[in-house]
């Protein structure tokens, strides 16, 4: 009866991932002007070759040899402020979040950032993907955002 169990979990596991689910996230500002803050989907990092933001109607493709910057927090960093214009609503939130901030040079040569607030049942698993795929280790704001990041 367990090994039944444990073959269920797997084939789960396998059938979201090819489904494409991804982790759970919104897009909470960058230098995407056609890309609204708020706007919530999907990161995948199962993908060959690029990160996917999946939302509704819209992909955002990044590959993984662009990405120069992973960064992790629990509150937005100063370094990406060229990149973010955030509400004061939103600096004011007392709530743990957790942030990503992505940056990458796009085709034209131009510095890009993402930024996302990023589910947190799933951020371990974003970070390690990101970290795998990039070749790049993360940036941890503080000590807080380490253990958080990495269980």
């Amino acid at each position: 009866m367990h090994s039944y169990r444990y073959m269920f979990v797997v084939l789960a596991l396998a059938l979201a991932s090819a489904a494409g689910l991804g982790s759970r996230a919104e897009y909470v500002g960058g230098t995407l002007a056609h890309l609204k803050n708020g706007t919530e989907g999907s990161i995948q990092t199962m993908t060959p070759g690029s990160m996917l933001f999946a939302a509704k109607g819209r992909t955002i493709e990044v590959r993984y040899d662009q990405i120069n910057l992973l960064e992790y927090g629990q509150r937005v960093s100063r370094r990406i402020g060229m990149a973010v214009v955030v509400s004061p609503l939103f600096v004011l939130s007392k709530s743990r979040k957790h942030y990503l901030t992505i940056g990458y040079t796009d085709p034209e040569g131009q510095q890009q950032a993402l930024v996302f607030r990023v589910d947190k049942d799933d951020v371990r698993s974003v970070l390690a993907g990101l970290e795998a795929r990039t070749g790049i280790k993360i940036t941890y704001q503080d000590e807080e955002s380490r253990k958080a990041g990495k269980g």
